[in-house]
């Protein structure tokens, strides 16, 4: 075997923003292994957007749902991906279930995170000290690396780079009734995580009435569980605001929304997938963060600003905040105003 004809099967993550941030991983095995072949064992959703990644040969979909161990299924698949003879699989969630399809395949070298005690369903298995690798992307890029290598600093971590459907961007603005030559905000407000994240619908309306009365157009975007916030966000606007803001929530493949997101020429978010996504396009970029901290999946990206309010109680890394109404719920997002994001907005742009 030339070791320029590496085979290396992925098993990928299942959230949309570390699936963006795996990217990193893919490009550094195209550094060390050139022409590699990398293939990614994912959810079925993140398909359109291993597309975008020209490191990635194929999307291989996950037939298993997220949480469920369904042993035969994942047996039956890893012995159907024995027939593509991988050296190397990279396991990057954590759990024991998610190595058995690489051990069931009967790949070589198996490389992982200790995890759920995986002993013997990994070959190559890695203690990880969380205060050495405090980012995640280190976490997988590292694993790009031999064990011993030192740990990569976020400066060495490739910065995930989407493609984008040029051809198809102007007709998806005509189909959403977008107008291709007025500045587009882009609003991100949803977060599949919790409701911990989301910064507070008035707060985006502050920031959507700002730049339509600047003669901007607004774009909600999220998937169909965001439709409600959304709603409520154009809701807050007036009629007259409202004809100059359209939610794509629910509306658009995933695929379509990489290709609008990347026309925006701004784009505001919570830590969520979108984030990511937006950050691996380019675009200017504000992100505000509640319960998590940008010190652990930041947007990878030159082109951001953060805003964060140094709480008490946070960051706590909580899906719903536990404080009670007396204790000011959720003051990390609502005492985090609309005026200094729009500031910290207009030195971006």
């Amino acid at each position: 075997m030339a070791e320029h004809n590496k085979k290396i099967l992925i098993v990928g993550p299942s959230w949309v923003g570390d699936m963006v941030m795996a990217q990193s991983l893919f490009i550094a095995l195209q550094q060390d292994h050139p022409n590699c072949i990398v293939d990614v064992l994912a959810p079925a959703w993140s398909l359109p957007i291993l597309e975008r990644m020209p490191e990635v040969r194929r999307g291989i979909s996950m037939p298993v749902g997220h949480g469920k161990l369904n042993i035969g299924m994942r047996y039956q698949l890893g012995k159907t991906l024995a027939e593509e003879n991988y050296h190397q699989s990279i396991v990057l969630p954590n759990s024991l279930k998610s190595a058995l399809v690489p051990f069931f395949a009967n790949i070589p070298e198996r490389t992982g995170w200790r995890g759920e005690m995986r002993f013997g369903l990994l070959s190559d298995i890695r203690l990880l000290n969380k205060e050495s690798y405090p980012l995640m992307v280190q976490r997988f890029v590292a694993l790009a690396l031999s064990a011993d290598a030192p740990v990569p600093a976020l400066e060495q971590c490739p910065r995930p780079v989407l493609q984008i459907d040029s051809a198809s961007i102007e007709g998806l603005l005509k189909k959403y009734a977008l107008k291709v030559d007025q500045p587009l905000l882009a609003l991100c407000p949803g977060a599949e995580f919790g409701p911990a994240k989301r910064w507070p619908e008035q707060h985006y309306a502050a920031v959507a009435q700002h730049f339509i009365d600047q003669g901007w157009q607004v774009a909600l975007f999220g998937s169909a569980n965001d439709q409600q916030v959304a709603n409520q966000i154009k809701n807050l606007l007036t009629v007259e605001q409202q004809l100059h803001c359209t939610s794509l929530a629910g509306e658009t493949a995933l695929a379509e929304a990489v290709d609008i997101l990347s026309h925006a020429s701004v784009v505001v978010s919570n830590d969520s997938g979108l984030m990511h996504i937006a950050a691996a396009l380019g675009r200017p970029l504000a992100v505000v963060y509640g319960s998590t901290s940008p010190s652990f999946t930041p947007p990878l990206s030159d082109n951001v600003v953060v805003e964060q309010l140094s709480v008490d109680c946070g960051p706590c890394f909580k899906r719903e905040c536990p404080l009670t109404e007396k204790e000011n719920p959720l003051k990390c997002l609502r005492d985090l105003g609309p005026e200094q994001v729009i500031h910290r907005l207009e030195t971006l742009l």
